[in-house]
């Protein structure tokens, strides 16, 4: 069949699905499923009139594996948010020389050496609540996320430039509660600097402050001796590419830009859908802490992140809102037939991790919070994608997922804790992102003893 006849997401004008997309994206992608199944076109990202969510899992798995006839480009919706040399907008060689850069501190064997601190900057964050005060799970968190990050990633250590880099991180990403800010990254009109008080120029005015202190902590470290040092700023420092080349101080500065947007707000507001949805169903909040229980009251870290129970409540906690709802764009370069439906070079392709995620076959009764799936069977890479996949797959997975268990078994198995709001959660838009609307709101109810 001819691209022609592929089903459209809606008849109602583009500008118009577009906002529908950027204010409801799952309410958006599930209307489209329900009237057109495993492929449609859904013109709402970027400037193409031909963009395919693909749901099915062999399309899927086509369209991570099709090398020779599909490439992934540029990512130019992030691009005002990380820069031009930020992995997400690279693309053909540039992104694979970028991409080695970066893997060797993000692998598997690396990640384990940061587990005691996690654990301990979570324990500090959790010694600053008293008995019987609230607090939004969702807030705590990115605090111990932004933690983890300024401290692994930037090698930090508690003083001025870590306080005022947290405080501006902080509010950086909190500009995109904001719909106009989230709605000019789909929408470049609304990119109009007013001024700091302005949205956009309030965005703008924060952003350009975050990267004069990233700028600074690259200049201050590369006069510094790194050799002994096992933070991901000083190993990206100290890296060499095929032709002995070092990264440049603005790649050093979007790469990192990158792994502090990217990294820690997608892990805070994943942590936070875990907290609620544990806290939701006593059966699954009793079977997490007896499986953390049984390994004593100072277990290993790697350990912890070895449970079965735990992975496959974050597993869960993936599957039934994954923060990003698509996968990375991906473009057609040479005919191909994917799904039946001859295409064109130029057509844009997105698996539609979020659609793929709550096909009855794979997962049934797919808006319930069943972790016993995971348990039960194990999901192919393009049938269970959180972190996308191909060559464009998330470089901080490994982290992401060690970090999530680690804050989450101590919360659970350390302290008592309550769900306090009378509205369920539903997701919100927070950038590119999705997160809890409410920010789960919970109650601190002492020390388990």
């Amino acid at each position: 069949m001819s691209i022609a006849s592929i089903p459209q997401a809606s008849t109602a004008p583009r500008w118009l699905q577009m906002l529908h997309y950027t204010t409801k994206p799952l309410d958006y992608m599930e209307q489209g499923a329900q009237q057109n199944g495993d492929i449609f076109n859904a013109p709402v990202i970027g400037n193409h009139e031909t963009v395919l969510f693909v749901s099915h899992p062999k399309g899927i798995q086509q369209i991570f594996s099709s090398d020779k006839c599909i490439t992934a480009p540029p990512n130019a919706l992030l691009q005002p948010i990380v820069g031009n040399h930020s992995i997400f907008c690279l693309g053909g060689a540039r992104h694979r020389r970028e991409r080695k850069l970066l893997m060797p501190p993000f692998h598997r064997e690396q990640i384990p050496q940061y587990g005691r601190l996690i654990l301990e900057l979570t324990e500090q964050a959790m010694q600053g609540l008293s008995t019987g005060d609230t607090f939004l799970a969702r807030s705590l968190v990115q605090t111990i996320s932004l933690d983890v990050i300024l401290k692994v990633v930037f090698g930090l250590s508690d003083g001025p430039r870590f306080d005022q880099l947290k405080a501006l991180i902080i509010e950086f990403t909190d500009c995109f509660q904001n719909i106009l800010v989230s709605g000019a990254l789909f929408f470049p009109a609304l990119r109009i600097d007013w001024g700091p008080r302005s949205p956009w120029g309030h965005f703008q005015s924060v952003r350009h402050q975050v990267s004069e202190l990233l700028l600074a902590e690259i200049c201050d470290r590369r006069t510094q001796d790194t050799t002994h040092k096992n933070d991901i700023l000083s190993l990206l420092i100290a890296a060499r590419d095929e032709d002995g080349q070092p990264m440049e101080d603005a790649e050093l500065h979007d790469e990192l830009l990158t792994l502090l947007v990217a990294g820690h707000e997608t892990t805070a507001s994943a942590i936070s859908w875990a907290l609620y949805w544990i806290y939701q169903d006593p059966q699954i909040y009793q079977t997490l802490v007896d499986e953390l229980d049984r390994l004593g009251p100072s277990p290993d870290p790697v350990e912890i992140t070895k449970l079965p129970y735990l992975t496959a409540v974050c597993n869960e906690t993936l599957r039934l809102y994954p923060i990003a709802n698509l996968t990375v764009p991906r473009e057609v370069t040479a005919p191909m037939t994917l799904m039946g439906y001859d295409l064109e070079p130029g057509t844009r392709l997105y698996g539609a991790i979020y659609l793929t995620h709550h096909r009855p076959e794979l997962y049934p009764d797919s808006k319930s919070f069943k972790p016993e799936r995971f348990l039960e069977r194990q999901f192919a890479s393009y049938e269970f994608l959180p972190f996308g996949g191909g060559v464009r797959r998330c470089i901080g997975e490994i982290l992401a997922q060690f970090e999530m268990k680690l804050v989450l078994a101590t919360m659970v198995s350390h302290y008592q804790l309550e769900w306090v709001d009378t509205t369920p959660e539903t997701p919100k838009r927070r950038g590119v992102t999705l997160a809890p609307a409410n920010g789960v709101k919970m109650r601190f109810k002492g020390k388990r003893l």
